[in-house]
């Protein structure tokens, strides 16, 4: 998807708190999310503030300034501010940055904000970058006590039950990238060189015994366990000395100590290629605009006193971008058969390869725009939609045909016209004059390009006007005698009787071709849609075994560790998901059966040509996918 993007020369504010001191989203930062159609890759950092959270983001951004520094104990960032950039990896996303106030500020005390920022982190972001200074101890893991209350602040489904298994917030949650500055220990384990990965996963080892203070201990390690996969860990020594922390902003990389350089690199080329595209329930990619509308389901939730919730966002934002992506197909259609079609088209299937060749893309303009169509309502209303404008078009081509039409006959038939006037053919002979000068007239006029799709039927309706004329031609030719006059009359008619033909074919002709366009049509549009579904249903599987794999690990180092209860307690969700994945697998036949079924039947009300032919379609895909 290349899509449209922006390219941000500087930061800008994307929630805020208002006067009453409730979030709100700023509508200017909306408005450039908007325009973002391209799948973007979201990074939130959050941390405690005075941290260097902000460092970390203007290098990801690659630029030394943009989100504030601060060299004072007060707080820079307020809310979250948002930095769009062209992706340096992905060419075909935007690298979205969120930079979030800092947790814990001492003047604004407001824990409840604090929480709800971090909250709207998780919910926003494709990767989370946790930002500390010092070391990954009991400390800083007291720190990180908003994780402990994510599942008091989102939830998943609507009727969701207190104690819901871990790997459903799994399923939505984004990589986890904590990153530890002024870091001065030696990453070794009992004299074992360790990586910065296996120096977190050591930190979050769990503590056997089961008192309250064990209990605490054992909570921020747990959330981090069974809500984050995967996780690295970032360590990066002290950049420069105290008078230059002080003017970060000023210095160059030369300024830096040469690790902390090298260190900051390697954070930002994980980030570049490990950090994935934003995704919803059964990996729908998140473009621009749909982050922004995201942003506002959440933030008005909040505001409402409720706890934004996964899967209503998911539907609520599907009713919006499903209308829109309508929207969007239907002016893509009608903008390149504007580009395209040149009135009036010779044939009617000149007209009809082009509108096959823009329907085609609108409706993939519409399917990757869509989702949770389940019952395809909004899929059928996109063909009623193209149906309405391809008739309009072709009244149109009509309408064009028959003025062009009408003009050429003007022109050409002109000198007869003028015999008519004045009297020319009422002579002896004068009506074998009129018929050679009519049948001149016509064979030019048939010879002549731009006359469309109505030529034969606009000529018919001209001459059928010129009967009587002929006729009095005819019955004043006192050199014919009256049998050869029965026999001009005679010939008359069959001429005539050849032209209704002529029209008639012509018209069957355009009838049969738009009966095999609302065939194409609906073929079209059952075809992208069974591509999406199995698209959709690999998506689903693919996101079952990605939680599967992380619960399986996760199990396996709790038996390592000796957790055997936790262990043992665990293989129920393990079990639930391999059966969500068996079910995910089973019902993929009906429901493309179903989804067939839907589209054909109500199709036929506003495309009558068609024919569903929906076994048969049925059994191709159904040995597509086994």
């Amino acid at each position: 998807m290349s899509g449209q993007t922006v390219s941000m020369k500087e930061p800008v504010c994307l929630i805020e708190n208002d006067s009453d001191g409730k979030l709100r989203v700023v509508r200017s930062a909306l408005d450039i999310l908007d325009k973002i159609d391209q799948h973007v890759v979201v990074v939130s950092v959050v941390g405690l503030y005075r941290t260097g959270k902000s460092y970390l983001m203007n290098k990801l951004a690659g630029e030394r300034k943009g989100f504030a520094l601060g060299a004072t104990i007060q707080s820079k960032t307020k809310g979250i501010w948002m930095w769009c950039v062209p992706h340096p990896e992905k060419r075909d996303h935007t690298l979205v940055l969120l930079d979030t106030e800092g947790l814990g500020d001492v003047e604004k005390g407001d824990e409840k904000n604090d929480n709800w920022i971090f909250s709207l982190a998780v919910l926003l972001s494709s990767t989370l970058v946790y930002n500390s200074m010092g070391t990954i101890d009991n400390n800083a893991l007291e720190k990180l006590h908003y994780v402990t209350e994510l599942t008091e602040h989102i939830k998943v489904k609507s009727n969701q039950r207190d104690g819901e298994e871990s790997s459903e917030y799994l399923r939505y949650f984004p990589s986890f990238v904590w990153t530890v500055r002024d870091f001065t220990l030696t990453l070794e384990v009992d004299g074992r060189p360790i990586t910065a990965n296996e120096y977190l996963e050591n930190a979050l080892k769990l503590r056997t015994g089961h008192s309250k203070k064990d209990q605490a201990y054992n909570l921020p390690r747990s959330c981090l366990r069974n809500y984050f996969s995967p996780r690295w860990c970032f360590v990066f020594e002290r950049p420069a000395s105290g008078d230059k922390m002080r003017r970060m902003e000023e210095l160059t990389d030369a300024d830096l100590e040469p690790a902390f350089v090298e260190q900051a690199k390697e954070f930002c080329d994980h980030v570049f290629n490990e950090a994935k595209t934003k995704t919803l329930k059964q990996g729908l990619k998140v473009t621009g605009r749909l982050l922004g509308n995201l942003a506002e389901t959440y933030v008005s939730a909040i505001r409402s006193g409720q706890i934004p919730c996964l899967d209503n966002a998911v539907l609520a934002l599907a009713q919006i971008e499903n209308s829109s992506a309508i929207e969007r197909a239907r002016a893509h259609y009608q903008k390149r058969m504007a580009d395209w079609v040149a009135y009036p088209t010779e044939t009617q299937e000149e007209l009809s390869e082009v509108h096959a060749a823009m329907e085609k893309k609108a409706v993939a303009i519409f399917i990757n725009n869509s989702f949770k169509d389940d019952d395809q309502k909004y899929q059928l209303e996109l063909m009623k939609v193209l149906q309405e404008e391809y008739e309009k078009i072709c009244e149109r081509n009509y309408k064009e045909s028959q003025k062009a039409c009408e003009s050429k006959i003007e022109c050409i038939f002109a000198p007869l016209e003028e015999k008519i006037r004045d009297g020319s053919y009422m002579t002896p002979g004068g009506y074998k004059e009129y018929c050679n000068d009519l049948k001149l007239a016509t064979s030019e006029y048939r010879s002549e390009g731009g006359r469309g799709v109505k030529a034969e039927e606009v000529l018919k309706e001209y001459l059928e006007r010129k009967a009587s004329i002929g006729q009095a031609v005819l019955s004043a030719d006192e050199s014919l005698t009256e049998a050869e006059q029965r026999a001009e009359a005679e010939q008359a008619r069959r001429e005539a009787s050849e032209r209704e033909n002529r029209a008639m074919e012509e018209q069957l002709v355009v009838q049969e071709r738009l009966r095999a366009d609302q065939q194409r049509t609906y073929e079209e549009n059952v075809n992208q849609l069974m591509e999406r579904m199995e698209r959709d249903s690999r998506n689903a599987i693919a996101e079952h075994d990605r939680v599967l794999q992380a619960r399986l690990k996760e199990q396996k180092d709790l038996l390592q560790q000796g957790f055997d209860d936790r262990a043992h307690q665990m293989q129920r969700e393990i079990d639930a998901i391999k059966g969500a994945k068996a079910q995910e697998e089973e019902k993929k036949p009906s429901f493309m059966s179903t989804a067939l079924d839907t589209v054909g039947t109500a199709a036929t009300l506003f495309l009558p040509g068609i024919l569903p032919k929906v076994g048969g379609m049925a059994v191709k895909w159904l040995s597509k996918w086994f």
